[in-house]
């Protein structure tokens, strides 16, 4: 569904943006470079009356893309966690978007599950309520399992959301492109990966079974950690459109009040937020990357309960080792540690100078290091240290973005509870001990024995390889020239074109 017809559908969105005020806005937030401004302009200003007016109370950016619908609104919360691609400032904005729209009918839902479970709802749950909460993709109904009595939550999918989903999407991916011809400088941001990105986030999301999957490995991983918990799922009442988990019943994580009515430590609770995340991304490399206020509970007995697991970040062991050697350094004020394990890791080109960039992480760390410990941000320092990597010619990692995206989220969730928390003595004894188990003697002699069994499976076919490597080095390399492919851009004209025609058209008409 990619092409020109798409020029639709990104014509009223650059028109929703310059009828809300919101153009100038995102334009100057991103500082967008000087061939994306004109062509943003061209594609909203004279359109504008096309685009859709949105909630006058909202600020502008919020506004546009509330009123865009449900795929942009997901879209907003992915892009939040890219302050490379679109600024600090309006990736802070866009994390307050609400993903919370009306509820669809119940009746809509039970022949959701019918169909799913391929018998009648009341043969599997006796009890099954109205809407308790209402996103862009799927709702929530409280049930109770008709064979055990279990209670449950279900949740299901809006139907006909993965169709409306996938035009939108083909929009922004055209959008991409169209970044990309116009703005090569663009290209380091690697805007087609980052809808690719949110592509697979959302395909993820709309096949349940793969959320289902998340909360169940996610529980696995942590099922020993004390204070914490994740409800189990039920597999025999999930599908591809509803998934069913344990009802999980607490006090919900922003609700101070509660949380001081019920007796809870609030104190503690923000000590092990912190600690937990930590403990999640770097022991497991597998954490819950949308741990705000509303996907945390307290249970009666004091846990912590993690729910809703659409969004989930993984990190390789290499990685975890790296971060943690990164966060130990700043800890430790050893900036030239710190920059000798991007060099290490390649994340830096090997060209440049060790000790210059050693220096210009001495200027990230001391200012917030001179702050008081209440207002350290592990957040803050990460976003000025991707701005002084980026300098030194880092290239954009995901992974370590959407880190630092869930870093900033958790520090907030845990300064609420306590806004008077040192993070870094919080992190502390995490760190410390991720890098004691994995990069001191132990370690090495663990990682030993991992490569020679790995080399024992491979060792037979070992001199083939060596072999058929040499043997194509040696062959000479043939170099076939292509001319230049404007196939894009004939096509975006063109579909520009027609689009600005049929409107003009439109309007005499009218």
């Amino acid at each position: 569904m990619r092409g020109p017809h798409n020029i639709w559908r990104l014509v009223r969105t650059a028109g929703t943006f310059e009828r809300t005020g919101a153009m100038a806005s995102v334009l100057d937030q991103m500082d967008a470079p000087r061939p994306v401004r004109i062509a943003a302009r061209v594609l909203g200003w004279p359109f504008r009356w096309l685009g859709f007016e949105g909630d006058p109370d909202l600020p502008p950016i919020t506004r546009a893309i509330t009123a865009l619908g449900p795929s942009y609104i997901k879209f907003g919360q992915i892009l939040s966690t890219r302050p490379d691609f679109v600024g600090p400032e309006m990736a802070m904005q866009l994390r307050v978007l609400q993903d919370k729209l009306p509820p669809f009918p119940t009746d809509a839902a039970r022949k959701v599950v019918e169909r799913e479970l391929g018998v009648p709802l009341e043969s599997a749950f006796s009890e099954f309520s109205e809407p308790v909460a209402a996103a862009s993709i799927a709702q929530v109904h409280r049930a109770r399992l008709a064979e055990s009595g279990r209670e449950v939550a279900v949740k299901v999918l809006r139907p006909g959301i993965a169709r409306a989903f996938r035009k939108d999407i083909d929009a922004f991916y055209l959008g991409a492109r169209v970044v990309e011809l116009v703005a090569p400088q663009a290209r380091r941001l690697r805007p087609m990966d980052v809808v690719a990105h949110f592509d697979l986030t959302v395909q993820q999301e709309l096949d349940l079974r793969t959320e289902a999957a998340a909360a169940s490995e996610f529980k696995a991983s942590t099922e020993r950690d004390d204070g914490f918990s994740v409800p189990a799922v039920a597999w025999n009442y999930c599908g591809r459109s509803m998934m069913t988990l344990d009802w999980a019943e607490g006090v919900q994580l922003a609700d101070l009040a509660a949380l001081d009515a019920a007796g809870h430590d609030r104190q503690a609770l923000a000590d092990r937020v912190i600690q937990l995340f930590l403990r999640h991304a770097l022991r497991d490399g597998y954490f819950h990357a949308d741990m705000h206020q509303g996907n945390l509970k307290v249970a009666p007995n004091g846990d912590i309960v993690a729910l809703d697991f659409g969004i989930m970040g993984r990190l390789d062991e290499y990685t975890r080792r790296v971060y943690a050697e990164i966060l130990m350094g700043f800890i430790r004020k050893d900036y030239r540690r710190v920059a000798e394990v991007h060099f290490e890791a390649g994340y830096v080109p090997a060209d440049r100078d060790v000790d210059l960039f050693a220096q210009a992480l001495r200027a990230v760390g001391e200012p917030i290091f001179g702050m008081d410990a209440s207002r350290i941000s592990m957040g803050r320092l990460l976003a000025y240290l991707f701005e002084v990597t980026e300098r030194f010619g880092m290239e954009t990692r995901t992974e370590l973005i959407l880190l630092q995206r869930t870093m900033i989220v958790v520090e907030g969730v845990a300064r609420m509870l306590n806004p008077h928390m040192n993070i870094w003595e919080a992190a502390r004894p995490e760190v410390e001990r991720y890098i004691r188990d994995n990069l001191g003697p132990q370690a090495v002699a663990r990682d030993l024995w991992r490569t020679a069994k790995v080399l024992s499976r491979f060792g037979p076919h070992l001199p083939q390889t060596v072999d058929a490597v040499l043997r194509r080095e040696r062959q000479p390399l043939t170099v076939v020239s292509k001319g230049r492919d404007f196939s894009g851009p004939v096509w975006f004209v063109a579909g520009a074109l027609a689009t600005a025609l049929a409107a003009a058209v439109m309007t005499l008409v009218g």
